[in-house]
């Protein structure tokens, strides 16, 4: 492939601004699908957990031709919890399109990732999309993204960013404001920009082989496949290379197989230039930063710089009264592992085994990034349980320090009290506030431990209209002690099946969490009470029978659906003496055994 006619680009943004649909409105107009042909929405989006929560979570790797030219396109994850994936695939790139909502402007997940392709000095093509908004402020948007280049001491030849206007739902794209829509019935705009805007790839085909492992694939034939882009050299099936690893070491490889993406397929190829992004088969335990190079003159390329994780969790062996009843994976040893084959893929991600108990300490990004790994584990017939979240401290000078987030919100006016109420008492300071067209954007910088357990409450006292995001800041002097929750919880006394007349009569004690039939165990956690200390109680007390009936006292059984609680609800539920107890079929709350409860 003529290296001066590819171009390699990464799409970065905020959450929800467009990424993948945009992607696939590129492989759309692109006439690389047929008329007939059946093609799913978010093409990307290929894990079960990402067509679910319509949100990416893993980085993706994708092509298409536009006119002689093969655009490679790197679809990243927009949420700040994934971020390690963010960092190190921008090494595949040449270029950066930048999207940004046409209503919302920049937020925070934007300003992290323009501030990853700046420091890898990547040239940027701004994208404003959504622009069919009846809201859409482009103007200010575009002025909004050009004080954030400039925030970020951006370079003054990327000032001078181009902009695309698009919208990947409908599928259109224009150069300038105003352009009638029969001009603009396709996604070329965008195409033209990045060939005009992003360079053809650097290097040499006749300098030694440099390949940088920027991602993990893998085939059920093949094994674990490493993909990169060919900095320098070419490489071919059968060639022998080696690798130089992350500690230094270097092993000896052959290359089984070589394939190039073709839009989200992957197609076999003979061989590979500079410049291409390709897929490595050969190496069974390849990891994410190992390069492959010449066995005669080897060049490991420089390992890729990760921020380090903010948040750490234990994940330790299910012991509860009902564990191996569900799972097909519940020793420590199966979790060590899966744990070790995460950290291989998600160099984010890093765990440590407790001195002081069995089980792990595993440490990430936040609580949406474990809660994803813990989520994946249970679907794949993993059973364990995990205790709430600590945030990891650092000490500096004989001082603790603690890490800050920068928490974006936006709600409407009629909130705003409740939020800056709630946010005070987690010890968050605003910085910013401003009102446009009825709704609030605040800024705050707050405790990462403020903001765990937060977002139910948060959508609570916005009745489920207000919007939050957030994203590491930097550590900071720590702010003092945080409450989690002040309410207690109803305790299982003994072994038994919940009652629907008993969960009728604690209805008045506080909400529940299950279901009459539910098989419950002591010291499992079926409900919130509605008074700070925790209460046990008997779910399975039945009423008592006679042979007289009083319409009076004869009070129908009617309950009130129970409080359904998804994995994240848990985990950011629980207080220091309780546990989340995961299996493949069930989520359950429990106190931690040796917790003397008070009846």
């Amino acid at each position: 492939m003529d290296q001066e006619k590819i171009r390699n680009v990464a799409i970065i943004a905020h959450v929800d601004h467009g990424k993948t649909t945009l992607v696939d409105q590129l492989f759309k107009h692109s006439g690389m699908f047929r008329d007939n042909q059946q093609v799913t929405e978010r093409l990307m989006d290929s894990m079960d957990l990402e067509k679910e929560r319509g949100i990416t979570i893993t980085a993706k790797n994708g092509s298409y031709k536009y006119k002689d030219y093969w655009i490679n396109i790197i679809d990243t994850p927009g949420h700040a919890d994934f971020g390690g994936q963010v960092e190190r695939v921008l090494r595949m790139a040449d270029g950066a399109l930048l999207l940004v909502d046409a209503q919302e402007g920049p937020m925070p997940q934007t300003y992290f990732v323009l501030k990853k392709a700046l420091e890898n000095h990547l040239p940027v093509v701004v994208v404003i999309n959504k622009i069919d908004k009846p809201a859409a402020r482009c103007e200010w948007v575009v002025d909004q993204v050009f004080d954030l280049f400039v925030k970020l001491n951006a370079p003054d030849d990327t000032l001078d960013f181009p902009v695309v206007y698009t919208s990947a739902k409908d599928g259109y794209s224009m150069l300038e404001l105003g352009e009638p829509l029969e001009n603009c019935r396709n996604m070329d705009s965008v195409s033209e920009v990045i060939v005009n805007h992003i360079p053809a790839p650097k290097g040499a085909a006749t300098e030694p082989l440099q390949m940088q492992v920027g991602t993990i694939d893998y085939s059920p034939y093949l094994g674990r496949l490493g993909i990169g882009k060919v900095v320098n050299g070419t490489m071919s099936i059968n060639q022998p290379i080696v690798v130089a690893r992350r500690d230094g070491s270097i092993k000896p490889v052959r290359i089984s197989k070589i394939f190039r993406f073709e839009c989200s397929e992957k197609i076999a190829i003979e061989t590979a230039g500079v410049g291409e992004i390709v897929a490595i088969a050969g190496m069974e335990d390849v990891t994410v930063g190992v390069t492959f190079t010449d066995p005669e003159n080897p060049r490991p390329l420089p390992l890729i710089s990760i921020d380090p994780p903010t948040i750490s969790m234990n994940f330790i062996p299910n012991d509860s009264p009902f564990a191996g009843k569900e799972g097909k994976f519940v020793t420590s040893r199966h979790i060590e592992e899966r744990l070790q084959r995460e950290t291989l893929v998600d160099v984010a991600l890093r765990y440590e085994v407790l001195t002081d108990a069995v089980g792990f300490k595993v440490s990430g990004r936040g609580e949406l990034h474990l809660s994803i790994l813990i989520e994946k584990m249970r679907r794949e017939g993993y059973e364990l349980q995990v205790t709430r979240p600590q945030v990891i401290m650092k000490e500096e000078d004989g001082q603790m320090l603690e890490p800050y987030e920068k928490l974006t919100v936006d709600v409407d006016e009629l909130y705003q009290g409740a939020v800056i109420e709630k946010l005070g008492k987690l010890k968050g300071q605003m910085e910013e506030m401003n009102t446009a067209h009825g709704m609030v954007r605040m800024v705050f910088n707050i405790p990462t431990r403020g903001l765990l357990g937060y977002r139910s409450q948060f959508m609570t006292d916005t009745k489920g209209m207000g919007m939050m995001n957030y994203i590491f800041s930097e550590y900071g002097p720590y702010a003092g002690d945080i409450g989690n929750r002040i309410n207690g919880v109803l305790v299982v006394k003994e072994p038994c099946t919940a009652v629907a007349y008993a969960l009728f009569n604690l209805q008045d004690r506080g909400k529940l969490f299950i279901n009459p039939g539910a098989p419950l165990y002591p010291g499992q956690i079926i409900g919130e009470h509605c008074r700070a200390a925790d209460l046990v109680v008997n779910p399975a007390k039945g009423k008592k029978l006679t042979n007289m009936r009083a319409s009076g006292s004869d009070e129908a059984v009617i309950l009130t659906p129970p409080m359904m609680m998804t994995l994240e609800d848990c985990i950011a539920y629980i207080n220091d003496d309780e546990l989340v107890e995961v299996t493949p079929e069930s989520i359950r709350l429990r106190k931690k055994t040796g917790v003397k409860l008070r009846a």
